[in-house]
Protein backbone atom coordinates (compact mmCIF):
# COMPACT_ATOMS: atom_id res chain seq x y z
CA UNK A 1 0.00 0.00 0.00
CA UNK A 2 1.27 3.73 -0.69
CA UNK A 3 2.37 5.32 2.60
CA UNK A 4 -0.28 7.94 2.33
CA UNK A 5 -3.32 5.60 2.37
CA UNK A 6 -4.28 4.22 5.33
CA UNK A 7 -5.67 7.25 6.91
CA UNK A 8 -8.08 7.52 3.69
CA UNK A 9 -10.39 5.15 5.42
CA UNK A 10 -13.51 4.36 5.68
CA UNK A 11 -14.64 5.76 2.16
CA UNK A 12 -17.55 7.79 2.11
CA UNK A 13 -19.92 4.30 2.61
CA UNK A 14 -18.04 3.57 5.95
CA UNK A 15 -15.59 0.28 3.98
CA UNK A 16 -12.55 -0.26 4.77
CA UNK A 17 -11.32 -2.61 1.84
CA UNK A 18 -14.15 -5.23 1.79
CA UNK A 19 -15.63 -5.27 5.80
CA UNK A 20 -17.23 -2.72 7.45
CA UNK A 21 -20.26 -0.62 5.70
CA UNK A 22 -23.75 -0.58 7.50
CA UNK A 23 -25.78 -3.58 7.75
CA UNK A 24 -28.91 -2.19 9.73
CA UNK A 25 -32.62 -2.36 9.68
CA UNK A 26 -34.47 0.00 7.21
CA UNK A 27 -35.91 1.92 10.80
CA UNK A 28 -32.30 2.94 11.44
CA UNK A 29 -31.01 4.11 8.17
CA UNK A 30 -32.18 7.95 8.28
CA UNK A 31 -30.85 8.17 11.91
CA UNK A 32 -27.10 6.48 11.03
CA UNK A 33 -27.31 8.74 7.93
CA UNK A 34 -27.92 11.80 10.20
CA UNK A 35 -25.71 10.86 12.88
CA UNK A 36 -23.15 10.63 10.10
CA UNK A 37 -23.80 13.91 8.65
CA UNK A 38 -23.59 15.91 12.37
CA UNK A 39 -20.64 13.73 13.38
CA UNK A 40 -19.00 15.34 10.19
CA UNK A 41 -19.85 18.76 10.99
CA UNK A 42 -19.14 18.79 15.00
CA UNK A 43 -15.17 17.05 13.80
CA UNK A 44 -14.06 19.92 12.14
CA UNK A 45 -16.21 22.49 14.41
CA UNK A 46 -14.03 24.38 16.93
CA UNK A 47 -16.10 24.73 19.83
CA UNK A 48 -16.67 20.97 19.73
CA UNK A 49 -13.35 20.54 19.44
CA UNK A 50 -12.23 22.90 22.27
CA UNK A 51 -15.07 21.66 24.69
CA UNK A 52 -14.05 18.08 24.02
CA UNK A 53 -10.32 18.99 24.93
CA UNK A 54 -10.83 20.53 27.96
CA UNK A 55 -12.60 18.10 29.66
CA UNK A 56 -10.17 15.27 28.63
CA UNK A 57 -7.80 17.42 30.31
CA UNK A 58 -9.95 18.34 33.14
CA UNK A 59 -12.70 15.97 33.49
CA UNK A 60 -10.55 12.90 32.22
CA UNK A 61 -7.09 13.74 33.29
CA UNK A 62 -4.87 13.61 29.82
CA UNK A 63 -2.86 13.16 28.52
CA UNK A 64 -1.76 9.93 30.26
CA UNK A 65 1.50 9.30 31.57
CA UNK A 66 3.36 7.45 28.73
CA UNK A 67 5.86 5.38 31.50
CA UNK A 68 9.19 3.45 31.52
CA UNK A 69 8.71 0.35 32.97
CA UNK A 70 12.19 0.03 34.01
CA UNK A 71 12.00 -3.31 36.27
CA UNK A 72 10.13 -4.98 33.57
CA UNK A 73 12.66 -4.30 31.05
CA UNK A 74 15.37 -5.45 33.32
CA UNK A 75 13.70 -8.85 34.32
CA UNK A 76 13.47 -9.38 30.27
CA UNK A 77 16.93 -8.05 29.39
CA UNK A 78 15.76 -6.83 25.71
CA UNK A 79 13.86 -3.85 24.27
CA UNK A 80 12.88 -0.70 26.40
CA UNK A 81 9.38 -1.34 27.65
CA UNK A 82 6.94 1.92 28.03
CA UNK A 83 3.34 1.78 29.25
CA UNK A 84 1.04 4.70 27.87
CA UNK A 85 -1.12 4.55 30.94
CA UNK A 86 -5.12 5.03 29.80
CA UNK A 87 -5.86 2.74 33.13
CA UNK A 88 -5.11 6.36 34.96
CA UNK A 89 -8.14 8.20 33.44
CA UNK A 90 -10.90 8.79 35.39
CA UNK A 91 -13.36 5.57 35.21
CA UNK A 92 -9.71 3.49 35.13
CA UNK A 93 -9.81 2.98 31.18
CA UNK A 94 -9.72 4.20 28.23
CA UNK A 95 -13.25 3.64 27.19
CA UNK A 96 -14.31 7.53 28.62
CA UNK A 97 -12.25 8.97 25.63
CA UNK A 98 -14.93 7.51 23.03
CA UNK A 99 -17.89 8.30 25.55
CA UNK A 100 -17.14 11.84 26.46
CA UNK A 101 -17.11 12.42 22.61
CA UNK A 102 -20.17 10.68 21.96
CA UNK A 103 -22.28 12.73 24.84
CA UNK A 104 -20.78 15.86 23.13
CA UNK A 105 -22.53 15.01 20.23
CA UNK A 106 -25.92 13.30 21.59
CA UNK A 107 -25.74 16.50 23.32
CA UNK A 108 -25.82 18.49 20.37
CA UNK A 109 -28.49 16.47 18.66
CA UNK A 110 -30.76 16.71 21.52
CA UNK A 111 -30.93 13.30 22.45
CA UNK A 112 -31.59 12.93 25.87
CA UNK A 113 -31.88 9.15 26.65
CA UNK A 114 -28.53 6.68 26.11
CA UNK A 115 -27.96 3.39 25.73
CA UNK A 116 -25.21 1.00 25.82
CA UNK A 117 -23.88 -2.37 25.91
CA UNK A 118 -21.01 -3.46 27.96
CA UNK A 119 -19.06 -6.61 29.07
CA UNK A 120 -15.96 -5.79 31.26
CA UNK A 121 -18.26 -2.83 32.79
CA UNK A 122 -15.48 -0.24 31.58
CA UNK A 123 -17.71 0.76 28.68
CA UNK A 124 -20.74 0.73 31.29
CA UNK A 125 -19.29 3.01 34.12
CA UNK A 126 -17.74 5.42 31.36
CA UNK A 127 -21.02 5.71 29.87
CA UNK A 128 -23.08 6.36 33.49
CA UNK A 129 -20.44 8.62 33.96
CA UNK A 130 -21.00 11.10 31.23
CA UNK A 131 -24.57 10.75 31.92
CA UNK A 132 -24.03 11.37 35.33
CA UNK A 133 -22.24 14.60 33.91
CA UNK A 134 -25.00 16.00 31.61
CA UNK A 135 -27.85 14.89 33.47
CA UNK A 136 -29.01 12.40 30.64
CA UNK A 137 -31.12 8.81 31.47
CA UNK A 138 -28.42 5.86 30.79
CA UNK A 139 -29.86 2.26 29.87
CA UNK A 140 -26.84 -0.39 29.91
CA UNK A 141 -27.40 -3.09 28.96
CA UNK A 142 -24.96 -6.44 30.26
CA UNK A 143 -25.11 -9.83 29.96
CA UNK A 144 -26.15 -12.08 33.15
CA UNK A 145 -22.73 -13.80 32.97
CA UNK A 146 -20.55 -10.08 32.90
CA UNK A 147 -23.22 -8.88 35.46
CA UNK A 148 -21.63 -12.03 37.79
CA UNK A 149 -17.75 -11.34 36.99
CA UNK A 150 -17.77 -7.53 37.02
CA UNK A 151 -19.61 -6.66 40.29
CA UNK A 152 -17.71 -3.76 41.30
CA UNK A 153 -18.45 -2.16 37.53
CA UNK A 154 -22.39 -3.19 38.00
CA UNK A 155 -22.28 -1.51 41.51
CA UNK A 156 -20.40 1.52 40.51
CA UNK A 157 -23.16 1.97 37.12
CA UNK A 158 -25.96 1.93 40.05
CA UNK A 159 -24.18 4.33 41.81
CA UNK A 160 -23.91 6.98 38.79
CA UNK A 161 -27.69 6.65 38.14
CA UNK A 162 -27.23 4.23 35.51
CA UNK A 163 -30.54 1.81 35.04
CA UNK A 164 -28.80 -1.97 34.13
CA UNK A 165 -30.78 -4.79 31.78
CA UNK A 166 -29.49 -8.08 32.60
CA UNK A 167 -29.26 -10.09 29.18
CA UNK A 168 -29.95 -14.13 29.47
CA UNK A 169 -29.74 -15.11 25.94
CA UNK A 170 -26.80 -16.77 23.92
CA UNK A 171 -23.93 -17.06 26.02
CA UNK A 172 -25.02 -13.86 28.15
CA UNK A 173 -22.03 -11.73 27.56
CA UNK A 174 -20.94 -8.80 25.96
CA UNK A 175 -22.90 -10.39 21.71
CA UNK A 176 -25.73 -10.74 23.40
CA UNK A 177 -25.93 -7.28 25.15
CA UNK A 178 -25.38 -5.40 21.62
CA UNK A 179 -27.85 -7.49 20.07
CA UNK A 180 -30.76 -6.57 22.48
CA UNK A 181 -28.94 -2.71 22.71
CA UNK A 182 -29.41 -2.81 19.04
CA UNK A 183 -33.13 -4.10 19.15
CA UNK A 184 -33.45 -0.80 21.91
CA UNK A 185 -32.51 1.23 18.95
CA UNK A 186 -35.30 0.76 16.62
CA UNK A 187 -37.60 0.74 19.06
CA UNK A 188 -36.55 4.19 19.93
CA UNK A 189 -35.02 5.96 17.12
CA UNK A 190 -36.45 9.80 18.56
CA UNK A 191 -35.18 10.34 21.38
CA UNK A 192 -32.20 7.50 22.05
CA UNK A 193 -28.36 7.54 20.98
CA UNK A 194 -26.45 4.84 21.26
CA UNK A 195 -22.84 5.02 22.74
CA UNK A 196 -21.04 2.02 21.18
CA UNK A 197 -18.59 0.81 23.24
CA UNK A 198 -15.72 -0.04 20.35
CA UNK A 199 -14.50 0.40 16.91
CA UNK A 200 -17.64 -2.20 15.47
CA UNK A 201 -20.86 -1.73 14.16
CA UNK A 202 -22.40 -0.31 11.36
CA UNK A 203 -20.64 2.94 9.99
CA UNK A 204 -20.13 5.73 11.14
CA UNK A 205 -19.36 4.39 14.82
CA UNK A 206 -15.97 2.42 13.57
CA UNK A 207 -15.21 5.55 12.19
CA UNK A 208 -15.81 7.80 15.14
CA UNK A 209 -14.64 5.19 18.12
CA UNK A 210 -11.25 5.31 16.34
CA UNK A 211 -11.20 9.08 16.13
CA UNK A 212 -12.11 9.93 19.69
CA UNK A 213 -9.89 6.93 20.67
CA UNK A 214 -6.76 8.21 18.82
CA UNK A 215 -5.78 10.85 20.97
CA UNK A 216 -4.05 7.84 22.96
CA UNK A 217 -1.45 7.54 19.94
CA UNK A 218 -1.34 11.20 19.63
CA UNK A 219 -0.57 12.39 22.94
CA UNK A 220 2.44 9.19 22.55
CA UNK A 221 3.62 10.72 19.55
CA UNK A 222 4.63 13.73 21.60
CA UNK A 223 5.79 12.23 24.68
CA UNK A 224 8.25 9.31 22.88
CA UNK A 225 10.15 12.14 20.81
CA UNK A 226 10.25 14.35 24.31
CA UNK A 227 11.77 10.98 25.86
CA UNK A 228 13.42 9.11 23.13
CA UNK A 229 13.84 11.36 20.44
CA UNK A 230 12.72 9.45 17.89
CA UNK A 231 9.31 7.05 17.28
CA UNK A 232 8.86 3.58 18.96
CA UNK A 233 9.99 0.39 17.09
CA UNK A 234 7.06 -1.39 18.44
CA UNK A 235 3.15 -0.75 19.56
CA UNK A 236 1.51 -3.55 21.02
CA UNK A 237 -2.23 -3.36 22.48
CA UNK A 238 -4.91 -5.99 23.48
CA UNK A 239 -7.87 -6.64 21.17
CA UNK A 240 -11.47 -6.96 21.81
CA UNK A 241 -13.82 -4.95 19.42
CA UNK A 242 -10.54 -2.62 18.91
CA UNK A 243 -11.03 0.73 20.25
CA UNK A 244 -7.89 1.07 22.03
CA UNK A 245 -5.58 -0.37 19.99
CA UNK A 246 -7.09 1.61 16.95
CA UNK A 247 -6.47 5.09 19.39
CA UNK A 248 -2.47 3.60 19.75
CA UNK A 249 -2.02 2.71 16.43
CA UNK A 250 -4.19 5.19 13.83
CA UNK A 251 -1.63 7.91 14.35
CA UNK A 252 1.21 5.49 13.56
CA UNK A 253 -0.16 3.55 10.58
CA UNK A 254 1.60 5.97 7.60
CA UNK A 255 4.81 5.36 10.00
CA UNK A 256 5.83 1.50 8.75
CA UNK A 257 8.69 1.36 10.54
CA UNK A 258 6.78 1.07 13.67
CA UNK A 259 5.75 -2.53 13.59
CA UNK A 260 2.12 -3.16 15.19
CA UNK A 261 0.93 -5.69 17.36
CA UNK A 262 -2.53 -6.23 18.40
CA UNK A 263 -3.62 -9.24 21.18
CA UNK A 264 -6.26 -11.11 20.92
CA UNK A 265 -7.89 -13.33 23.69
CA UNK A 266 -6.69 -17.06 23.02
CA UNK A 267 -9.14 -18.56 25.65
CA UNK A 268 -8.39 -22.09 26.19
CA UNK A 269 -6.76 -22.64 23.44
CA UNK A 270 -7.30 -21.91 19.24
CA UNK A 271 -8.09 -25.92 19.29
CA UNK A 272 -9.97 -25.70 22.04
CA UNK A 273 -12.58 -23.53 19.88
CA UNK A 274 -13.17 -21.73 23.79
CA UNK A 275 -11.42 -18.44 22.49
CA UNK A 276 -11.83 -15.03 20.89
CA UNK A 277 -9.68 -14.82 18.84
CA UNK A 278 -11.73 -13.68 15.43
CA UNK A 279 -8.77 -12.19 13.56
CA UNK A 280 -6.52 -15.18 13.82
CA UNK A 281 -9.15 -18.11 14.02
CA UNK A 282 -12.13 -16.30 12.05
CA UNK A 283 -13.35 -16.05 8.37
CA UNK A 284 -15.25 -12.82 7.59
CA UNK A 285 -19.30 -12.59 8.30
CA UNK A 286 -21.57 -10.07 8.97
CA UNK A 287 -22.53 -9.14 12.70
CA UNK A 288 -24.14 -5.78 14.51
CA UNK A 289 -24.20 -3.87 11.67
CA UNK A 290 -20.79 -4.62 10.02
CA UNK A 291 -18.95 -6.92 7.60
CA UNK A 292 -15.90 -8.36 9.54
CA UNK A 293 -14.01 -11.03 10.97
CA UNK A 294 -16.13 -13.51 12.74
CA UNK A 295 -15.59 -16.73 14.67
CA UNK A 296 -18.42 -18.95 12.90
CA UNK A 297 -19.16 -22.84 12.45
CA UNK A 298 -19.20 -24.13 9.30
CA UNK A 299 -22.64 -23.43 8.24
CA UNK A 300 -21.59 -19.55 9.45
CA UNK A 301 -23.27 -19.36 12.39
CA UNK A 302 -21.55 -17.10 15.33
CA UNK A 303 -20.14 -18.93 17.47
CA UNK A 304 -19.83 -18.34 21.40
CA UNK A 305 -16.61 -16.89 22.25
CA UNK A 306 -14.97 -17.73 25.61
CA UNK A 307 -11.75 -14.95 27.43
CA UNK A 308 -11.68 -14.91 31.07
CA UNK A 309 -11.53 -11.31 30.64
CA UNK A 310 -14.97 -9.92 30.23
CA UNK A 311 -14.08 -7.16 27.56
CA UNK A 312 -12.74 -9.41 25.19
CA UNK A 313 -15.02 -12.39 25.40
CA UNK A 314 -16.69 -11.34 21.80
CA UNK A 315 -16.74 -13.50 18.33
CA UNK A 316 -16.00 -10.75 16.33
CA UNK A 317 -13.62 -7.67 15.35
CA UNK A 318 -13.75 -3.93 14.70
CA UNK A 319 -13.61 -3.72 10.47
CA UNK A 320 -10.59 -1.62 10.21
CA UNK A 321 -8.78 -4.41 11.90
CA UNK A 322 -9.94 -7.16 9.71
CA UNK A 323 -8.38 -4.70 6.91
CA UNK A 324 -5.34 -3.99 8.82
CA UNK A 325 -4.71 -7.96 8.72
CA UNK A 326 -5.34 -8.21 5.00
CA UNK A 327 -3.11 -5.61 4.35
CA UNK A 328 -0.73 -7.07 6.78
CA UNK A 329 0.04 -3.30 8.67
CA UNK A 330 -0.72 -5.00 12.03
CA UNK A 331 0.13 -8.39 12.82
CA UNK A 332 -2.53 -9.98 14.84
CA UNK A 333 -1.83 -12.67 17.62
CA UNK A 334 -3.19 -14.01 20.96
CA UNK A 335 -1.93 -14.83 24.37
CA UNK A 336 -4.46 -17.73 26.39
CA UNK A 337 -5.70 -17.03 29.83
CA UNK A 338 -3.11 -18.93 31.41
CA UNK A 339 -0.53 -16.79 30.15
CA UNK A 340 -2.65 -13.54 30.55
CA UNK A 341 -3.07 -14.38 34.42
CA UNK A 342 1.13 -14.90 34.34
CA UNK A 343 1.67 -12.09 32.85
CA UNK A 344 -0.79 -10.08 35.47
CA UNK A 345 0.92 -11.70 38.54
CA UNK A 346 4.12 -10.42 36.72
CA UNK A 347 3.23 -6.57 36.27
CA UNK A 348 2.02 -6.45 39.86
CA UNK A 349 4.83 -7.85 41.44
CA UNK A 350 7.29 -6.23 39.19
CA UNK A 351 5.70 -2.55 38.59
CA UNK A 352 3.10 -1.88 41.26
CA UNK A 353 0.43 -1.88 38.87
CA UNK A 354 -2.42 -3.90 39.14
CA UNK A 355 -3.92 -3.90 35.32
CA UNK A 356 -6.66 -5.09 33.57
CA UNK A 357 -6.76 -8.83 32.25
CA UNK A 358 -7.43 -7.13 28.93
CA UNK A 359 -3.74 -5.64 28.82
CA UNK A 360 -2.95 -8.41 30.78
CA UNK A 361 -3.34 -10.04 27.39
CA UNK A 362 -1.04 -7.56 25.51
CA UNK A 363 1.47 -7.62 28.16
CA UNK A 364 2.12 -11.66 28.02
CA UNK A 365 2.83 -10.95 23.97
CA UNK A 366 5.58 -8.24 25.73
CA UNK A 367 6.78 -10.59 27.70
CA UNK A 368 8.19 -13.14 25.10
CA UNK A 369 8.67 -10.60 22.43
CA UNK A 370 10.47 -7.98 24.57
CA UNK A 371 12.71 -10.49 25.29
CA UNK A 372 14.25 -11.13 22.03
CA UNK A 373 14.81 -7.43 20.65
CA UNK A 374 17.93 -5.49 21.86
CA UNK A 375 18.43 -2.95 24.36
CA UNK A 376 18.08 -0.54 21.56
CA UNK A 377 14.65 -1.69 20.67
CA UNK A 378 11.79 0.82 21.98
CA UNK A 379 8.34 -0.89 22.73
CA UNK A 380 4.92 0.76 24.12
CA UNK A 381 2.22 -1.14 25.02
CA UNK A 382 -1.15 0.83 25.78
CA UNK A 383 -1.94 -0.36 29.66
CA UNK A 384 -5.90 0.47 28.90
CA UNK A 385 -7.22 -0.62 31.71
CA UNK A 386 -6.40 -1.53 35.33
CA UNK A 387 -7.26 -4.75 37.34
CA UNK A 388 -9.99 -3.48 39.89
CA UNK A 389 -12.66 -4.95 38.06
CA UNK A 390 -11.12 -8.37 37.84
CA UNK A 391 -9.95 -9.36 41.05
CA UNK A 392 -12.94 -11.45 41.89
CA UNK A 393 -12.39 -13.59 38.57
CA UNK A 394 -8.72 -13.60 39.17
CA UNK A 395 -9.07 -14.91 42.72
CA UNK A 396 -11.91 -17.20 41.31
CA UNK A 397 -8.73 -18.25 38.76
CA UNK A 398 -6.50 -18.77 41.11
CA UNK A 399 -8.34 -20.64 43.91
CA UNK A 400 -8.18 -17.68 46.56
CA UNK A 401 -10.34 -16.29 48.93
CA UNK A 402 -11.00 -12.86 49.56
Amino acid sequence: MKKSSYKKFPDKNGNFGQYGGRYVAETLMPLILDLEKKYLFYKKNKKFNDEFSELSKDYIGRPSPLYYAKNLTEYLGGAKIYFKRDELNHTGAHKINNCLGQVLLALRMNKKRIIAETGAGQHGVATATVCALFGLECIVYMGKKDIERQKPNVFKMNLLGAKIIPVESGSASLKDAMNEALRDWVSNVENTFYIIGTAAGPHPYPMMVRDFQSIIGKELKNQIIKKENRLPNSLVACIGGGSNSLGLFYNFLDDEKVSLYGVEAGGKGIKTGQHAASLSAGKPGVLHGNKTYLIQDSAGQIKEAHSISAGLDYPGIGPEHSWLKDTGRVKYVYANDKDAIKAFKICCKLEGIIPALEPAHALSFVLKFASKQNKKHILVMNMCGRGDKDLDSIAKYLNIKI
